[in-house]
């Protein structure tokens, strides 16, 4: 307990002592624990959040359940739906969602990019193209979109495609490929069926970039892959700066796995 300093004035002997009686009893007083804060209620998860939580520890499932709840469901919930029966391996019924996503909000580029993911998992390159194209009319900025568009290049053989889209999406992001998802954009999984090629190309990328690195890290894997145009890194102008570090004379080495 604090007290203040008094200044002392003449008074007589009865006043002396009540203000010693006072004084007193102040000093045998206990101290006063504070006011106790009033404890704050923990916020409550809407569904959403709950489902978040669940899509990020793999619980699809229960990530489902969670998003059902609310009702009624928006576009945004929808194309989430969609990403957990993707991730289930449910392609119908994440498609069903993308497209119901898309009904609600014709401009909603993320569903519409996830729907282009299940034409390429369906081997509809021309149609997952289409999809991508569309999406990135309405997200120009998007370098998700242009990385899964490069790839549906790739797999119909048009590399000269796939390299600009994925220059254009190293562009706007430089970690875009080393990345799995962004903010409900389903990222195509990398399963190419010519690896070995689709990472000497994305070494290209990375080497027109100065990222070396990670053309590097490219290189050594489409030889572990069996990339059989090993002649390339020696003699593509591209790769002119990366011959000069001594990590790639010891990744040339390398013999191309047979496959």
């Amino acid at each position: 307990m604090r007290y203040r300093i008094l200044h002392l004035i003449p008074c007589g002997p009865s006043i002396l002592l009540a203000t010693a009686i006072l004084f007193a009893a102040a000093q045998d007083q206990p101290p006063q624990p504070p006011p106790q804060q009033a404890q704050t209620a923990k916020p409550q998860l809407t569904p959403e959040q709950r489902g978040d939580i669940y899509m990020a520890r793999r619980m699809y499932r229960e990530a489902i359940e969670a998003y059902q709840s609310v009702q009624p469901p928006t576009a945004v919930i929808l194309n989430k739906i969609g990403i957990a029966y993707q991730q289930m391996g449910d392609l119908d019924s994440a498609k069903k969602m993308y497209e119901r996503a898309i009904k609600l909000n014709k401009k909603y580029p993320e569903a519409i990019n996830n729907l282009g993911t299940i034409h390429y998992a369906r081997k509809s390159y021309r149609r997952a193209i289409s999809a991508y194209k569309k999406a990135l009319q309405l997200n120009p900025d998007s370098a998700s979109i242009y990385s899964n568009l490069g790839t549906a290049y790739f797999a119909r053989k048009d590399y000269r495609r796939a390299v600009e889209c994925y220059q254009k999406a190293l562009s706007l992001d430089p970690d875009v490929f080393e990345r799995r998802g962004t903010a409900g954009v389903l990222l195509q999984e990398r399963s190419v069926e010519e690896r070995a090629k689709f990472h000497y190309y994305l070494a290209r990328v990375y080497a027109q970039n100065g990222r070396n690195d990670l053309a590097l890290f490219y290189i050594r894997k489409s030889l572990e892959e069996g990339f059989k145009e090993k002649n390339r890194y020696l003699e593509e102008d591209v790769f002119a700066e990366i011959r000069k570090l001594p990590e790639f004379e010891e990744i040339m080495k390398i013999e191309p796995r047979v496959l």
